[in-house]
């Protein structure tokens, strides 16, 4: 038996790996280490019904108001999707667009940054702000921000607009 996380050749084929053995990203390996902390990282729905939740605020893009419980330890965007807000997520979540692109406050924005690991934003969710519309100082990507409990009362900005790249104008249904 291999260890969790590491793939047979059969496997490694299927999901065009080259060589067998090798160790699966975190989206293959649902309970896993991320960096140095241990964490979980959920698929589908996130964190169960009974996780401790916080009050955040969307402002959306016609100025209305949508107040949301937020369990702790989902993503912005799985928030967004379970409580009915327009968040796009177009690419599902994994960091490869730019239509769940929030605007936060500045004490909200400086916080998580705080706790990110070399304080800065990952190349990746950097790219992808590149692209998105109506770009602020404290943009962020709804998928790369977790819920923490700190975050009670906070105010999240939907932009006026969002760039899909998607060639048929797809906007995924959450599951």
């Amino acid at each position: 038996m291999l260890p969790r996380g590491v793939i047979s050749a059969a496997k490694a084929a299927r999901f065009g790996f080259k060589r067998p053995g090798i160790k699966l990203s975190p989206v293959f390996a649902p309970r896993t280490t991320l960096g140095n902390k241990k964490q979980i990282r959920w698929h589908g729905d996130g964190p169960g019904p009974d996780s401790p939740t916080v009050q955040l605020t969307f402002i959306n893009p016609d100025e209305s108001e949508t107040r949301i419980s937020a369990r702790v330890g989902e993503t912005l965007l799985q928030s967004a999707h379970r409580n009915g807000v327009e968040m796009e997520g177009a690419c599902e979540g994994v960091c490869a667009c730019s239509t769940c692109h929030v605007i936060l406050e500045q004490e909200l924005y400086d916080d998580l940054l705080d706790k990110m690991e070399d304080e800065a934003l990952s190349e990746d969710e950097e790219d992808m702000l590149d692209m998105a519309f109506g770009l602020e100082q404290t943009s962020r990507l709804g998928c790369q921000i977790k819920v923490t409990d700190g975050m009670d009362g906070a105010v999240i900005s939907l932009p006026k607009a969002t760039r899909n790249f998607y060639v048929d104008g797809h906007k995924p249904t959450p599951h």
